[in-house]
Order: C-alpha cells, then structure tokens, then sequence
C-alpha cells in the first residue's frame, strides 16, 4: 500500500513515519504537511491511505477529507490527531479510523490492516501475519498445564507418536505436546524448516547427510545422529531445499 502522513508538526510526521516503515504492507510512505500538499499528492500519487491531522496549517483535514470523497477512488483516511471532540464528525466523512496523539503503535497496526482488508488484501494480510510468526525466534509450546519457550534454532526434529507430538532439541532434550505437527509447522520458517514425512519436520540447518532407503525413500542423518525417514512423497521437496537439485 501507499500511504501519505498529512500533519503539519514535524515531530508528529516522523513520529508516524517511524511507526509504519516497518510494516510489511506498506511500500511506499510520502508525507505531506499542510492542505494544499496534501491534495496535490492524492491528486497526482493516488495513495491508498492517508493519516491525516485535522487542523493544519494551511486548512481544515476534515473539509479535504469531504472533498477526496468525492473522488473517484478516493484514499482511505484515517483521522490522527490531538483532538477527541471531531470522532463522529470524521466518521460521517466516511474515515476508516479515528487516532489520538500520542500514537499507539498497535492502533496505527490495527488501522492499516483495516485498510489493506477495505481494499482487498485480506490474503496480504493474512500472509504478513504469518511470516511474522516465522520470523519470531521463539517458540510457545504447551506440555499439559505449562508452557514452555523454546528458541527454535534448538528444535533438532518434530515427529507424531501416538497422539502427541515430540519436539527433539539439541542436547537430547525432549518435549511432549498435545499440539499437533501441523499447527507448529504454521509457526516455522519453512527457510529453515522442512515437512519430510507426514508424521515429521525436520530442522534444515541440522542435516548432516541424505542416504537412499528401501522402496524409494531416503534417510536423513542429523548432526547429533538422529536418523530420519524422508517419504517418496517428500523426496524432491527435501532433495530441492538441501541443494540436491
């Protein structure tokens, strides 16, 4: 998405320009900072979303925002100002959402969503969302009435046994969840780990070798001696993410 910061107070530009730059379903951020910028750039770049203060320098964000309405395809406009007493006003001009200063880093997160699922990308959303689980170093795991962090970069392989998922780490430790393999495969960068087999997933960077087996399978052997199987089904994915083809 393209978004334009509209205020006329610098700091409170940077303040939200620092807040977004970060977020995954922006690419581009342009700022403007005052009335007659701001049109200027909705007219010309067409953002998808403008934060816009109310009263600036220049004119009133409440008359733009009436104006961009009329727009055939008008920007998304969220209201991010000091004051409280214009919420039903900017919401009868059809914004998105209404912020107060100073800005909450998960109000302006929520806002943004909100817009990229208004103009269609729930699917980004829902994949920005999911890479951020991948890039979280940390994994939550729950052993009967506890729940345990553990640092994925620990996890050795993730294999099913009768009901219940067993998470090897390094160290030979081992930890017993009722969790399924597939909800914690959701929550790991498939960069780094792999589903080989429909009962396991396994740590990439820990492969040591890749031997054929019996009836077109293969196992793997991991850095601790581990020995893994690697379904006929999984054998090209596996062979493709190690550097085999």
């Amino acid at each position: 998405m393209k978004v334009l910061i509209v205020d006329d107070e610098p700091l409170a530009r940077n303040e939200l320009h620092y807040l977004l730059k970060e977020n995954m379903l922006i690419d581009q951020i342009d700022e403007a900072d005052g009335v007659m910028a701001a049109d200027q750039k909705v007219n010309t770049d067409h953002p998808d979303l403008v934060f816009l203060d109310i009263k600036l320098d220049d004119g009133n964000g409440m008359a733009l925002a009436r104006r961009w309405k009329k727009l055939p395809q008008p920007p998304a406009v969220v209201f991010a100002t000091a004051y409280d007493s214009y919420a039903v006003d900017a919401f009868n001009e059809a914004a998105v959402d209404y912020i107060l200063k100073p800005f909450d880093p998960e109000r302006i997160k929520e806002a943004v969503v909100r817009v990229a699922k208004i103009r269609g990308n729930g699917d980004r959303v829902e994949n920005v969302a999911e890479q951020a689980a991948w890039h979280n170093p940390r994994l939550s795991i729950t052993i009967d009435d506890k729940t345990m962090v553990i640092q994925k970069r620990d996890i050795m392989y993730i294999e099913t046994q009768g009901g219940y998922t067993h998470l090897h780490l390094r160290g030979d430790k081992l930890l017993i969840s009722r969790q399924t393999l597939t909800s914690i495969a959701q929550l790991l960068d498939p960069k780094h780990f792999l589903r080989i087999h429909r009962g396991y997933i396994v740590n990439l960077d820990q492969i040591d070798e890749m031997q054929p087996s019996f009836n077109h399978t293969y196992e793997l052997t991991l850095k601790d001696g581990s020995k893994i199987p690697v379904s006929r089904s999984y054998v090209a994915k596996t062979k493709k993410a190690i550097g085999l083809q």
